[in-house]
């Protein structure tokens, strides 16, 4: 079992139970997926980059990315139906937890300059999303081999339907929001 499912079975559901008085285990808020966007440019209608950037993702969250293709063409933004614009996927389960794990333990205090994640990110729905500018404060890229810096978008989705709730469960897991 991941470090941080334990952690939460253990530390964070006693918690969560007392501070909103769920009488039931199956009642307390949970991250049910986490899923991670990537848009592409016209640079990386290269295929050398669009495997490169794959793989990056694969190796970041330990599973192959999905691909989206363009449904129809768009002059204005120079894009024909078929192209490439975008990669994303979702990580349920054991991976879920071990992404979260190394996102908030090892790559979110490897940003310069980093004064904590925005509190506002929260949708309506009690889901948490996040962009990060650049693929290589996670410690699994190698600098040298990075063809592109692109960022990336982090959609963390809860259980819960409170943006409060989902706070409290995230902020006891350990994110570092700020103040």
């Amino acid at each position: 079992m991941q470090r941080l499912k334990s952690f939460y079975l253990k530390d964070v559901v006693p918690k969560l139970q007392k501070e909103f008085g769920y009488k039931n285990v199956h009642q307390v808020p949970k991250i049910e997926k986490i899923v991670i966007n990537r848009g592409f440019d016209e640079h990386c209608q290269n295929t050398k980059i669009l495997e490169a950037l794959l793989n990056e993702l694969s190796i970041i969250s330990g599973q192959k990315a999905v691909v989206t293709n363009a449904k129809k063409a768009i002059a204005g933004f120079k894009i024909k139906e078929g192209m490439p614009v975008g990669m994303f996927l979702t990580l349920r389960g054991e991976k879920m937890y071990s992404f979260l794990d190394r996102l908030i333990n090892l790559s979110l205090p490897r940003i310069r300059d980093f004064q904590g994640l925005n509190v506002k990110s929260f949708d309506n729905f009690g889901n948490y999303n996040l962009g990060l500018s650049e693929q290589i404060m996670f410690p699994e890229i190698d600098y040298d081999k990075v063809v592109k810096l692109q960022g990336m978008d982090i959609s963390i989705v809860t259980s819960t339907k409170e943006v409060k709730q989902s706070y409290f469960l995230l902020k006891e897991l350990g994110m570092p929001f700020s103040l």
